[in-house]
C-alpha cells in the first residue's frame, strides 16, 4: 500500500540515507514519479523483472536538511476521503502539495482544480 511506502521514504530521510529500494506497485511508480517531477526526490528508478521488481528512489537533500519536511495521510484504509475540484485547497499556504486519485489518473491538487476534475485525496506532503 502507498502509506507504507510513504512512511519508509520519510524514515530513510531522517535517518539521511542516500536511496531506498521499495517493492514495486503501479500505484506506488506513479506516487514517486509525481514527488520527482515536484523536487521532492532527485531520481525514481524501477528495476528488475517481475517477480522481484523494485523502486529505487534516490533521496533530495537541501543544506543538509531532507526536502521533505512532513506527510499527512488524509486517505485512510478505514476512511476514504473525497473532494471535488472546487473543494481542493492549497497545502501549507502553496508550499506543498496534495496529491488526487482522479478518473484522469494521479495529479496533484492544482492540477486537478485546473482540470475541473475531483477525485479520492491521498496524502499531503510539504
Amino acid at each position: 500500500m502507498y502509506i507504507d511506502l510513504l512512511i519508509q521514504l520519510k524514515n530513510a530521510q531522517a535517518a539521511r540515507k542516500e536511496w531506498i529500494k521499495l517493492p514495486y506497485s503501479n500505484l506506488g511508480l506513479a506516487i514517486f514519479e509525481l514527488l520527482l517531477r515536484y523536487g521532492f526526490v532527485s531520481s525514481v528508478q524501477k528495476k528488475g523483472r517481475m517477480p522481484k521488481r523494485i523502486i529505487e528512489v534516490h533521496l533530495k537533500y537541501a543544506d543538509k536538511e531532507g526536502k521533505i519536511r512532513g506527510i499527512k495521510i488524509v486517505t485512510k484504509p478505514s476512511v476514504k476521503v473525497y473532494k471535488g475540484y472546487r473543494e481542493l485547497r492549497p497545502v501549507r499556504q502553496g508550499y506543498g502539495i496534495s496529491v488526487v486519485s482522479t478518473s484522469e489518473g494521479l495529479m496533484t491538487g492544482d492540477e486537478a482544480r485546473k482540470k475541473k476534475v475531483g477525485g479520492q485525496v491521498l496524502f499531503e506532503i510539504w
